[in-house]
This record gives C-alpha cells, sequence and structure tokens, in this order.
C-alpha cells in the first residue's frame, strides 16, 4: 500500500498539472465561444430591431408570404401584358398613304389610296378618285397582302408601304 501511495504523490504533481492545463484551455475555449455568441447576438439584435417582429422564425414566414402574394402579382401581370399583345397583334395599326392625280391634266393631287392593316397583312384599302365633276370612294378589303378584288398600282403600292412600317 505504501508503494501505491507513492506512486500517487509521485504523478499527483503531474495529474495536477495536467487537470490546471485542460482546465485552462476549457476557460479560454469558453471566453472566445462567449465573444462569438455575444457578436452573433448583438448582429441578430440589429437585425430584428426597428421592424417590429419578435422573433427571426416570424420573420421568415412573413418573407415568405410576401414572396408568394409578389410572385401571384407577377404572374397576373404576365396574362394582362400577354393579353395585350395578342389585342395589339390583331389592331390595325400599319397606315399610309399616297395622294396622286388619277386623271392626268384634268384635276390635281386630290386622288389617295390608303392602306389600314394589321401584323397578318389584313385590313381594307381606301381608295379616293377626284376630278372636277365627280368623286369616287373605293373600299377593297385585304386578308394576307391580297385582295379578292383588282387593286390599281397606287393601292399596291400602299399596301407595300404600309407593310414596310414597323
Amino acid at each position: 500500500m505504501s508503494e501505491l501511495n507513492q506512486i500517487i504523490s509521485e504523478q499527483l504533481s503531474l495529474v495536477v498539472f495536467a487537470a490546471a492545463v485542460i482546465l485552462l484551455v476549457l476557460v479560454i475555449i469558453q471566453i472566445v465561444q462567449g465573444s462569438k455568441l455575444r457578436k452573433m447576438r448583438r448582429k441578430y439584435e440589429a437585425m430584428m430591431s426597428g421592424n417590429g417582429v419578435e422573433d427571426l422564425e416570424s420573420l421568415l414566414i412573413d418573407l415568405k408570404n410576401q414572396s408568394e402574394m409578389l410572385e401571384e402579382g407577377q404572374r397576373e401581370h404576365k396574362a394582362l401584358i400577354e393579353a395585350a399583345q395578342t389585342k395589339m397583334r390583331g389592331m390595325k395599326s400599319k397606315v399610309a398613304i399616297k395622294r396622286y392625280n388619277a386623271f392626268g391634266e384634268r384635276g390635281n393631287d386630290l386622288s389617295f389610296s390608303m392602306a389600314i392593316i394589321d401584323d397578318s397583312s389584313s385590313g381594307v384599302v381606301l381608295t379616293s378618285l377626284h376630278n372636277r365633276e365627280n368623286s369616287y370612294i373605293y373600299s377593297k378589303p385585304l386578308e394576307g397582302g391580297t385582295s379578292q378584288y383588282p387593286l390599281s398600282p397606287e393601292e399596291k403600292e400602299v399596301i407595300a408601304l404600309a407593310l414596310q412600317q414597323i
């Protein structure tokens, strides 16, 4: 037994020294972790201050709900834009006009041809022939840039001018 006491007493200083070193390392780790935790808490409080939110979970839920509302609004706007684009394609937006003298030296440039067409080259050509005694107005429908009625050179020219527009 005395031998056991002697071994313990010889190793006691080494065990106490090792325990002190381990304790010192643990204290240093605790100080470092406490510092990191304080920094994180300050950042969290700075992020959460002023917005009326008590915790991060409710903030994330609110952000998710707002994101869903924005996506729904974006879908609605996209549908409205597509409907407007479809409607605009069917509008008669390309217009061209040409004035000319239809009767040679007996008139002025009072006659005209006007084309009003859409993006698919459908629409109408209006032609007014004017001289001193009479005026005549003709309307010819267009489908795909052509008409079932014969077109004059001026009418063909005004259709080509209208089709060149953007």
